[in-house]
């Protein structure tokens, strides 16, 4: 290898070698088992510039395990078992260029993610599973504001519902979205609304209640009073 470039690809590794150079530059861990990334999971590399984990068993990226890769330029994720990931775990590569989540398994992404990347100028998502329902609306508006940093647009796919199947993401248009626009509410409007609800329902009750109460005691006292005007009847009665 070239001074600094470390080459573990196809060594059967489940996790990341920590016996590696300080002045390693490119680190390829391709063709492994890899399926988890936990916190710190790499060594201290300063200047680590590109990192490749493409086909390995990635299912899980914890939110701490990139930290100390500040320098990296180029992360290659593509061909894992990826479903999820959160901005927190791309904030510390503050200076990456190139992500490749190609081939993996994800249905929706935040837009949060490739957002905490500030230098971010090539994203590849190709060849997922993705669901074009309401959910992926906040991703479709970031690529639509995005689209000088996606590689083959083109083959970004939707994959369900059935009817989409094989749609192309950056086909769709603002009216596509329309009744998700009408229709969706935030957390906080949630949380709003498990707040408020047993309350006014509780409010409601005791309302009627004492409704209720003023009313009846109106009719005893319009009773009271034709008794007193009529006391015959009343005893009648």
């Amino acid at each position: 290898c070239a001074p600094g470039e470390v080459d573990c690809g196809e060594r059967g590794l489940r996790e990341v070698p920590w016996s590696l150079p300080a002045n390693t530059s490119a680190l390829w861990l391709g063709y492994n088992f890899i399926s988890v990334l936990g916190p710190r999971s790499f060594p201290a590399l300063p200047g680590l510039r590109r990192l490749g984990l493409a086909h390995n068993r990635l299912e899980l990226i914890h939110g701490r395990a990139l930290l100390g890769l500040g320098a990296l330029q180029e992360l290659d994720l593509s061909h894992n078992l990826l479903t999820v990931l959160t901005p927190e775990t791309f904030q510390p590569l503050t200076s990456l260029a190139t992500l490749n989540l190609g081939s993996n398994r994800l249905g929706e992404l935040e837009p949060g993610v490739p957002g905490a990347l500030p230098q971010l100028r090539a994203l590849l998502l190709q060849d997922n599973p993705w669901v074009c329902s309401c959910g992926i609306l906040p991703l479709w508006r970031w690529l639509s504001h995005n689209r000088d940093k996606v590689r083959e647009k083109s083959l970004l796919l939707c994959r369900a519902p059935e009817q989409l199947n094989k749609y192309p993401i950056m086909a769709f248009g603002d009216e596509s979205f329309r009744q998700c626009q009408e229709t969706s509410l935030s957390s906080q409007h949630y949380i709003a609304f498990f707040i408020i609800g047993p309350f006014s329902f509780i409010a409601s009750i005791f309302f009627c209640t004492f409704m209720g109460s003023l009313i009846v005691f109106y009719h005893s006292l319009r009773r009271e009073s034709r008794c007193w005007r009529r006391p015959r009847i009343c005893r009648v009665h």
